[in-house]
């Protein structure tokens, strides 16, 4: 990648202004929840979209509870983090996005509850999630 580009091109989002932008990633072994920032360096910067990464529920290893706060008081646009197994569950509506963050407790073995761990939404017109 070019100097100073990110995967997600927040130039042009803030730039167009596409209405509530949200990007999909995933399978990166924990979940986060951030918004897209014009400029990260700067806390009041504007949001210009939400990105929604989710976990992997096929993947071995169980997880754990860490709570990555070193990295989240260095970065106030994360909304959430979790290190379980799991998946994103999104339902659209025409007036929001609401993701609810579904983890197991293991994957090691069969049969493994599943819980909501988090809910954000993603109004329409207003951008940035939102925890639920």
């Amino acid at each position: 990648m070019a100097e100073g580009s990110t995967l997600v091109d927040v130039k042009f989002l803030d730039e167009a202004r596409p209405a509530n932008p949200v990007v999909l990633t995933g399978d990166i072994h924990s979940s986060w929840v951030c918004d897209l920032k014009r400029d990260f360096s700067n806390p009041s910067s504007a949001i210009v979209g939400t990105e929604l990464a989710g976990t992997s529920i096929t993947s071995g290893g169980d997880g754990d509870d860490s709570s990555r706060s070193d990295v989240l008081a260095l970065n106030p646009h994360i909304k959430f983090f979790n290190n379980r197994r799991g998946y994103v569950r999104c339902t659209l509506t025409p007036s929001t996005l609401t993701s609810d963050l579904r983890t197991l407790p293991y994957v090691s073995r069969p049969d493994a509850p599943i819980e909501t761990r988090a809910s954000f939404v993603v109004e329409d017109g207003r951008p940035g999630a939102v925890r639920n």
